[in-house]
């Protein structure tokens, strides 16, 4: 059986499994040892030494540094990063594992390279890591024995770093959007048609649309389901129409029920990411439904599924093409869960064992 030390951004979660979860949990003969950074620096979880959430994988969180670190300051940077790598070393070697594949998800992971011992590298990009220093994300690529990029755009940014490079676009949790299984109406009493949007409400989330929409069609209702930072500038103003609902966080269960609910789905941009072309798993998961999806998207942004999705580049339009999504003709809701279907994470990870076996890492 295959060992693999995964260094992993984000905590193991049952309730919002991340891409780098949905991957390595999936893997197939795999012994997996799954770390995160502390959460605070007073988390006390790396003291409990792992706790396993899968039959092959056990989780484990890593030591707080309790000062920020900075290479400006290096005797403290070198401590800091001294101290993370002996954790996993001395983790891996009581649950015996020797010469794993390392499997890397953040630039930050460079300084762990030449302190850890693997028989191959991987880095998985799923964004542009913005604020950080160019050559970790570059040293780090070019370490690797494969390099996973998310968007054709990452693919291109980083192939002056390695020629091993594949695209792996995000993934949907596809049993989850099986119409069959949905529970009762999550708005009861409202009779207006809904178009919603789900997924955090960030201060960068440009909800200009939903609130040109929702002025000029008092008689739709608009339903964001999510997180909200209140420090976005368009809540106080959505906040005083009767016709929007904000309802806060849902667990991942519950959030088909809130989509099929839906006449329309909204896809909005971020202020804060313009040039960002990952497809989220939102998306996926909206097109899982079936229903038609509304995008708005920034001037000379391309619609990557033109043919199933209506892109808008002026709030006029976003407005119009709402009202004939509305009215869309029969046929388009299974091509767009054959789109959905195909973006299943089996069958992303399936490309992931393909490419690391032929590669001889598997």
């Amino acid at each position: 059986m295959k060992q693999i030390l995964c260094l992993s951004n984000e905590p193991w979660s049952n309730r919002l499994p991340g891409r780098t979860q949905q991957l390595i949990s999936r893997l197939r003969d795999a012994q997996i040892l799954y770390f995160f950074p502390a959460q605070s620096p007073r988390d006390k979880s790396f003291l409990k030494q792992g706790r396993q959430v899968r039959p092959n994988v056990t989780a484990c969180a890593l030591p707080p540094i309790p000062f920020p670190i900075s290479e400006r300051h290096r005797r403290l940077f070198q401590m800091a990063w001294n101290k993370i790598s002996r954790f996993i070393q001395e983790t891996a070697a009581r649950r015996r594992f020797t010469e794993p594949l390392l499997w890397t998800s953040h630039p930050r992971h460079i300084h762990l390279v030449d302190r850890l011992e693997y028989s191959a590298l991987v880095y998985d990009c799923d964004r542009v890591w913005d604020g950080l220093p160019v050559h970790w994300e570059g040293s780090l690529a070019q370490a690797a024995d494969v390099v996973f990029a998310a968007s054709p755009l990452l693919c291109d940014r980083l192939s002056p770093c390695s020629s091993n490079i594949a695209l792996l676009p995000n993934g949907i949790n596809l049993p989850l959007f099986d119409a069959a299984a949905r529970h009762p109406d999550p708005m009861p009493g409202v009779t207006a048609p809904i178009l919603g949007w789900a997924g955090a409400i960030r201060a960068g989330l440009d909800l200009s649309p939903v609130l040109y929409a929702a002025q000029a069609r008092p008689d739709w209702g608009f339903l964001l389901l999510g997180p909200v930072d209140r420090d976005n500038p368009f809540l106080k103003r959505l906040d005083k129409l009767s016709n929007v609902y904000l309802t806060g966080p849902r667990p991942a269960a519950e959030v088909p029920d809130w989509l099929f609910r839906c006449r329309v789905l909204l896809d909005l941009p971020r202020t804060d990411l313009p040039f960002d072309e990952v497809i989220s798993p939102r998306l996926y998961e909206y097109l899982a439904t079936g229903k038609p999806v509304v995008s708005m998207l920034w001037p000379d942004q391309v619609e990557q599924f033109p043919d199933v999705v209506y892109g808008a580049h002026d709030l006029e339009e976003f407005t119009t093409l709402c009202a004939h999504a509305m009215e869309e003709a029969p046929g388009l809701a299974h091509r767009r869960m054959d789109r959905a279907a195909e973006a299943a994470w089996p069958r992303r990870v399936g490309e992931v064992e393909r490419i690391l076996t032929t590669a001889g890492l598997l």
